[in-house]
């Protein structure tokens, strides 16, 4: 319970501190030109209060990452806790700003265009191919999460109200999210669900400190793994915990949002706000799911993490513990909550491919046909992958995450290097995030399956290599 409380605290003292000092390296400016006013369409560029701004890019990036993911992460043990912290506030949070930041000094383009713009023509066709599977992943990841909980909540009824159903409802939804006007369906409805996944998020948080059970402490092995199969903690946790850490997806969403904000001062409380937030939620479910894990009944001398393990699709773990815990309310928060943002952040993502292809075909897309034209061929592969196992689908979408947010972070590096900022900010997080996506797709059965000290050898020696190259690159740079 101490350590819990303690990492609550250092999110929040992240946001205040080290928040202000990335700020503080961008520089924003109360009277500069938004993207939201100079390319006002009607569609995807619309000036939004900031509020409800935050409350889109909140929905946009939670889905069931820091949900799912944080109760898979805690199986690892205490580490769960120090990498979304760390991960949060040095990392995540940073790579969420400086994406949104960029976005609107290059007039609101997507992710690849401001890869492309800083690290070359021949990486920005990689990033608009790798953004594409990553967002159409992301779709299909999101469909189905959403779909298995409500079947699993409501009552057999045939196939009606069946996971087939819901499977079909939510991606009608999808189409129409992607299609319609940013301000239409999307701006009306995610405040509402942005406020119940808070409000459950805070009643799971209360159920923390008033239930009984056990929970770790960071004094409890911390560098040592307690996941029930021996699955290393480093690089598996790095992957496992994306959306509640860090998430490439995220930089998909930021230039979303970066189309709908009035001010550029309001960029910290959007982007670095939402993900420390994020973290927060991740921070509550990783918790919550271990202490329920603790008091349930198994076999003698079985852990907690052991016990939560039996327990299969954290959708059933999300289940129990709000109804559990709430009782109707939480079922019906649960609902709202736990269904809506993977729903959110799904449709979005088919949102952001529509844009990313626009922007590199250039396509305008006032006209809805057009548009259209753009999803068709989006929605036909996503259909394909449902019937694809859903383990094997986290897996490679969460490498492929991670592999985009080192890109981006480079990226940022070298935005920031050529302006004379601070560049430092960005860059420790790249060389990390290099070591650890590297590493695990070595390692990773459905990488290269190869022992970890190999995975490892190779990951710190790509990272010297990014390491050395970039500090030539610093080096002839004017401003020093």
């Amino acid at each position: 319970m101490i350590t819990f409380s303690i990492s609550l605290l250092c999110l929040l003292l992240g946001y205040l501190l080290y928040g202000t000092v990335v700020e503080r390296v961008i520089k924003p400016s109360s009277t500069a030109q938004m993207p939201c006013y100079t390319k006002q369409d009607g569609v995807d560029f619309i000036p939004m209060p900031t509020w409800r701004v935050f409350l889109i890019q909140f929905l946009n990036i939670a889905g069931t990452g820091p949900i799912f993911g944080a109760i898979m992460g805690i199986l690892f043990g205490p580490a769960a806790y120090l990498w979304i912290v760390l991960g949060c506030i040095f990392a995540g949070a940073v790579h969420d700003y400086l994406c949104g930041m960029i976005c609107i000094r290059q007039g609101g383009i997507s992710l690849p265009e401001i890869i492309g713009n800083e690290l070359g023509e021949g990486m920005r066709l990689v990033m608009r191919i790798g953004a594409l599977v990553l967002l159409v992943l992301v779709g299909a990841v999101f469909v189905t999460t959403p779909a298995a909980l409500l079947d699993n909540m409501t009552p057999d009824k045939g196939w009606f109200l069946s996971n087939g159903f819901w499977l079909a409802a939510i991606f009608f939804y999808f189409i129409l999210a992607t299609l319609l006007p940013i301000d239409k369906l999307i701006g009306r409805v995610y405040p509402l669900f942005g406020l119940a996944l808070l409000v459950m998020a805070l009643g799971i948080c209360w159920g923390i400190y008033t239930k009984e059970g056990w929970m770790p402490e960071i004094t409890d092995a911390p560098f040592v793994t307690h996941h029930p199969k021996g699955l290393p903690i480093f690089p598996m946790l790095c992957i496992t915990i994306a959306c509640g850490a860090i998430s490439g997806f995220h930089g998909t969403q930021s230039p979303l949002m970066a189309r709908c904000l009035t001010n550029e001062r309001h960029g910290r409380p959007v982007f670095y706000g939402a993900m420390i937030t994020e973290g927060i939620v991740a921070l509550i479910w990783a918790a919550a799911a271990v202490k329920f894990a603790s008091m349930l009944p198994g076999e003698e001398g079985a852990t907690a993490y052991e016990k939560l393990a039996a327990l299969g699709n954290p959708a059933i773990v999300v289940k129990e513990i709000s109804v559990g815990w709430m009782g109707t309310i939480g079922a019906i928060l649960a609902i709202l909550g736990v269904v809506a943002a993977p729903i959110t952040s799904g449709d979005t993502a088919f949102r952001s491919a529509r844009l990313i292809a626009a922007d590199f075909l250039h396509v305008d897309q006032k006209n809805i046909w057009k548009r259209l034209m753009l999803c068709l061929p989006l929605f036909a592969i996503t259909t394909g992958l449902f019937f694809i196992d859903f383990n094997v689908l986290w897996r490679y979408f969460a490498w492929t995450n991670q592999t985009l947010a080192c890109f981006m972070l480079w990226a940022a590096a070298v935005w920031l290097t050529r302006r004379g900022y601070n560049c430092w900010i960005a860059f420790i997080p790249a060389l990390f995030m290099a070591v650890v996506t590297t590493s695990y797709i070595i390692v990773a059965p459905e990488g290269f399956g190869l022992p970890l000290p190999v995975g490892l050898i190779a990951g710190f020696a790509l990272m010297a290599l990014q390491m050395f190259h970039f500090l030539k690159y610093i080096y002839k740079q004017p401003n020093k």
